[in-house]
């Protein structure tokens, strides 16, 4: 767990994150009304949907999509990369941002800005970000499926918990459908046991 920066309980890979930027983001970032953002936890289909906005962007003309890197058109909020080109863009931004409801920019909650939200399977979320770590530099690769397992029901994702994307009416009823579609697994798995 050296491998992150720890803000406010949540983990964020050292080498994107800096604590003073998620700092500024939540408190002076201003969202702006024609703004639109897409907001996942990570690896739950960011990039998928991405292209798919902005090619409705550009009513299916393929072009900005093949000669612009994604980076490049649609920041990421959080990014040592990404914050400064959206500081400095004119007029409706395409933004991404993996940040969990409570980090999110406060100028959000009072902007009339659209946000899509993806949720992906959790299972489906696990093992993709498990083998995309496993090919990347961001943190020291978890030693087996297992671990990265049980990190990521302690709450501790590449963004923090899972579920606290979510407000709590909209966890306590992702917990109940989520728990019996597991039922059947073997005992003891899950924390509600």
């Amino acid at each position: 767990m050296s491998d992150y920066l720890w803000f406010e309980g949540i983990p964020f890979p050292n080498l994107q994150y800096e604590k003073e930027r998620l700092e500024e983001i939540r408190d002076k970032f201003v969202i702006r009304d024609e703004d639109t953002i897409i907001l996942t936890y990570p690896k739950s289909g960011t990039n998928w949907l991405t292209e798919i906005v902005c090619l409705i962007q550009t009513k299916g003309d393929p072009n900005w999509i093949q000669s612009v890197p994604i980076w490049d058109r649609v920041p990421s909020i959080e990014t040592q990369k990404g914050y400064p080109l959206l500081i400095n863009k004119e007029g409706p931004r395409l933004i991404s941002s993996h940040l969990p409801f409570h980090l999110f920019p406060n100028s959000f909650f009072s902007s009339k800005a659209k946000v899509i939200y993806v949720i992906r399977n959790p299972r489906d979320v696990l093992v993709s970000g498990y083998f995309f770590l496993s090919k990347t530099k961001y943190v020291k690769y978890p030693e087996s499926l297992t671990t990265y397992f049980e990190w990521f029901l302690k709450g501790n994702g590449m963004t923090g918990d899972w579920k606290n994307h979510f407000t709590v009416a909209q966890a306590e009823a992702f917990d109940k459908v989520f728990q019996e579609k597991m039922a059947g697994f073997p005992p003891g798995l899950f924390p509600w046991e």
